[in-house]
């Protein structure tokens, strides 16, 4: 059975984690409750994908993706959701467009990890994303210089908001983003699969 898409009230501002999610695991679990103090945020949506346009292997399927997930975070103010799966896009620009049109009035923040950030000039109109939704930044680990020497930040490096404003960032228009440095697990899903802990079928 399909989940109802998540509620959403104007004026409130929501923090998207996209990914595939393959699996879940506490990092994920991490980032978002740091995501929900240093951002200001009112919730965070888990965007659990239909699967990832830049990897050339699909992940396992995207319900059990979902329970697993539902396991590693039990937040009242994080909603796991199969958003992309009930709209029917595929790319990070098209889901936002498509949130920004379904929910006049609340303000999105996009989350991604420092990671993402080294690597988002690959990302399918990622400019457009940039100066459309305020992006916060969360340090991994071994990857802050690479971050912060990737093409997005250099393009876009005036409109960089300072750690000690993260809480703001969902109140500005974009472009904005900000890179906050916070304690982190170093663990991920990659790991968990090559580990034989997470089989796909």
């Amino acid at each position: 059975m399909r989940d109802t898409l998540p509620y959403a009230r104007p004026g409130q501002t929501i923090g998207l984690l996209g990914g595939s999610f393959d699996p879940a695991h506490e990092g994920h679990a991490h980032i978002t409750r740091e995501a929900l103090k240093r951002f200001g945020l009112d919730r965070v949506w888990w965007l659990v994908s239909p699967g990832n346009p830049l990897k050339p292997k699909g992940p396992a399927p995207i319900a059990r993706r979902i329970q697993a997930a539902r396991a590693i975070i039990d937040h009242p103010r994080v909603c796991i959701t199969d958003i992309e799966a009930q709209i029917g896009t595929r790319y990070t620009a098209q889901t936002l467009t498509r949130l920004q049109q379904l929910y006049p009035g609340v303000r999105f923040v996009w989350l991604m990890g420092a990671d993402n950030l080294a690597g988002f000039h690959r990302w399918e109109n990622w400019q457009w994303i940039m100066e459309n939704v305020p992006i916060g930044v969360l340090a991994r680990p071994g990857q802050r210089l690479q971050a912060r020497m990737s093409k997005a930040a250099e393009s876009y490096a005036r409109y960089r908001v300072s750690s000690d404003q993260a809480r703001l960032l969902g109140q500005m228009s974009a472009p904005a983003w900000c890179f906050v440095n916070v304690p982190m697990l170093s663990v991920s899903s990659s790991e968990i699969r090559a580990r034989g802990e997470w089989k796909h079928d």
